[in-house]
This record gives C-alpha cells, structure tokens and sequence, in this order.
C-alpha cells in the first residue's frame, strides 16, 4: 500500500487558534500540507477547512479522530480525489505585448478555457480553474511567452456522495428527546453515526 492524495474535510466553530492547533497536529506527524483552505460552510456560524496531504490512509483515518477531539470541531471526513468534486483557481500574469503580437496565445488560451481579468498596457492577468495537472500544463504553455508571475488557490471541494452537514444537524436537532438515558449508545457505533 503507498500513500495517496487525501483531501480532509473538516466543520468547525468559527474559533482563533483552531487553525495553529489543527497544523500542529500535522508538523508533529512530519505531515505536508499541499493545500489548505479555510471558508464558511452552507451553516452559518459554521467553518469548513479543506486540507489536502499525500500520506497513507490508515494514518489519515488517525489524524481526522485528533482532529475531531478538538472541542471546537464538529466533524472531520477525509476523501480520495475520486469521492471529490474539487478545483483550484490560478492566475498568470503575461506581457500585453506578446499577447497582442501572437494569436497563438489568444488560442492556447481560449483551449485552456483561460479569460482575462485584467488587462494594462504593460501586462495582462489570466484566470483559470481546473486540476492542478491543468493548471500546471498552462504555466508550461506560457512560458515561452514571458510568464511574469503564477500564483495558484487551494483546493476547494464538494462531497459527491454528501447531503451536507446541515442534514446531520439537523437530524440530531429533530430526535425527540428518550423516555430514559440508554448509556453508552453511540459507543463504538461512530461509522453509522456519521455516515457521509
């Protein structure tokens, strides 16, 4: 078994100092973050981190149970890229020159599904969504242009098979309250618990 891009999905109370508590769990492990995003989630008051890592998925399935000890966590998942709808944004910044000057620019472009989001006398920003092998595969097709500067976003991502957090919340919300307190009944039962 070799290690695998995983993308850990995480709602939590909107707190200061999750964020470092929650990279400290990854540094301790010697754990590269490739990507990390921090948004709000579809439940106000609720936050949504996206943390994507190369590692072994036993390794990964321990590191979302820490994560979930955290009191101001309410859930991690974690994913392969297959479970996943996911993108990430870049930008390219090229000199309007070339652009003007090359119509085979305008085309590379126009098949990378790129659109200009600002464009000056001396230079012109690109905007382009997809994979990261996408992404990477227009830097290499601009720099022969004269690539001035790239930067790219961290993944954001979709469940495929999810009907949202809300759903769990609201499911708990809704049980009406037992006659008597049956200790221990979720004990060991997390799998159905929470099943995403």
């Amino acid at each position: 078994m070799s290690k695998q891009e995983f993308t850990i999905t995480v709602y939590t109370e909107n707190q200061i100092g999750l964020l470092n508590r929650i990279a400290i769990m990854f540094s301790r492990r010697k754990i590269n973050i490739e990507s990390l995003n921090t948004s709000p989630s579809e439940i106000e008051g609720i936050h949504r981190f996206t943390i994507v890592i190369n590692e072994f998925e036993d390794v990964v399935r321990k590191l979302c149970r820490q994560i979930e000890k955290q009191v101001e966590v309410l859930k991690a998942y974690f994913n392969t890229n297959e479970e996943l709808v996911w993108q990430e944004l870049a930008l390219y910044k090229v000199p309007t020159d070339v652009i003007a000057e090359k119509v085979s620019v305008e085309r590379l472009l126009r098949e990378y599904g790129a659109r200009a989001v600002v464009i000056r006398k001396d230079y012109t920003v690109f905007e382009a969504t997809g994979h990261r092998e996408e992404t990477d595969k227009l830097i290499k097709a601009l720099e022969p242009y004269g690539l001035i500067e790239f930067v790219r976003s961290a993944r954001v991502a979709i469940i495929k098979d999810s009907n949202g957090f809300h759903e769990k919340l609201k499911e708990f919300e809704n049980r009406e309250p037992g006659e008597a307190v049956i200790e221990n009944e979720y004990l060991g039962k997390g799998a159905e618990v929470f099943s995403m």
